[in-house]
């Protein structure tokens, strides 16, 4: 992913109604939600509901296709894992990484130190 790119996704996700959104349609998973249970589940009125969904699909985040009467809005998740790896490629120091950063991190970082390694 190019910095640019994670830059316009990071921006997406930094305000609070979008990430509730986004969180929702992860939750969902790929078969997503119709816009009215996304309004109803986060409480977001529809017409500003639309706008953050815009922003999030401008984003790469977020999908949609159209079923019968409906929008179904999916979370892109290719992207969302693209995004993951580009914020954490070079994480630990280039050691491979345990299930939590917590396992690699040395304690100086605020992780606890590898097994071996102290």
């Amino acid at each position: 992913m190019e910095q640019k790119t994670a830059v316009s996704a990071l921006a997406a996700l930094a305000q609070d109604s979008r990430l509730t959104v986004f969180r929702l349609l992860v939750q969902a998973g790929p078969a997503g939600l119709p816009a009215g249970q996304i309004a109803a589940a986060s409480g977001i009125a529809p017409s500003s509901l639309s706008f953050h969904l815009k922003e999030l699909s401008h984003a790469g985040l977020v999908s949609s296709r159209q079923e019968g009467r409906f929008v179904i809005y999916t979370a892109a998740f290719a992207v969302m894992n693209e995004l993951i790896g580009f914020l954490t490629e070079n994480c630990c120091a280039g050691e491979p990484c345990g299930p939590t950063a917590a396992v690699c991190c040395p304690p100086e970082a605020g992780g606890t130190p590898k097994p071996g390694s102290g």
